[in-house]
């Protein structure tokens, strides 16, 4: 099983596009994910979509809008509300975790290894078979 992060950007066109795979991808639809974390005094949230592999296939593919979206508890940014909206108008609840920020980790790909690890370990995403 290959589970791999693609990384959409920051702006509100990447969480319109990140929105409109999970509308057109239900039936493949895994979970979504906001993901917290603090950088310099601030909260910052990632916006998450896994899908179920296509078929045959052993690739697990989950979209990400990395890091670029303020977080606030209290009067959510307009990006977090809009992603939250569509993944409810389809029928789900988006996850939210708290987790490390990107920059604790030496490169991308480490940073997307442990979340992998806190997904699977919860169950959010399969485990390795």
């Amino acid at each position: 099983m290959i589970q791999q992060f693609i990384e959409l950007g920051k702006g509100f066109g990447d969480v319109f596009e990140l929105c409109e795979l999970a509308e057109t991808n239900q039936h493949r639809y895994r979970n979504a994910f906001i993901l917290v974390s603090e950088h310099n005094g601030k909260s910052v949230a990632s916006l998450a979509v896994a899908f179920n592999p296509v078929g045959e296939s052993k690739f697990t593919p989950l979209y990400i809008c990395r890091e670029g979206i303020s977080h606030s508890q209290t009067k959510p940014s307009k990006r977090v509300q809009l992603f939250e909206n569509k993944i409810t108008e389809i029928g789900r609840q988006a996850i939210t975790l708290n987790v490390k920020h990107s920059s604790e980790f030496a490169e991308s790909t480490l940073y997307y290894q442990y979340l992998i690890g806190i997904m699977r370990l919860n169950h959010y995403i399969p485990s390795m078979y």
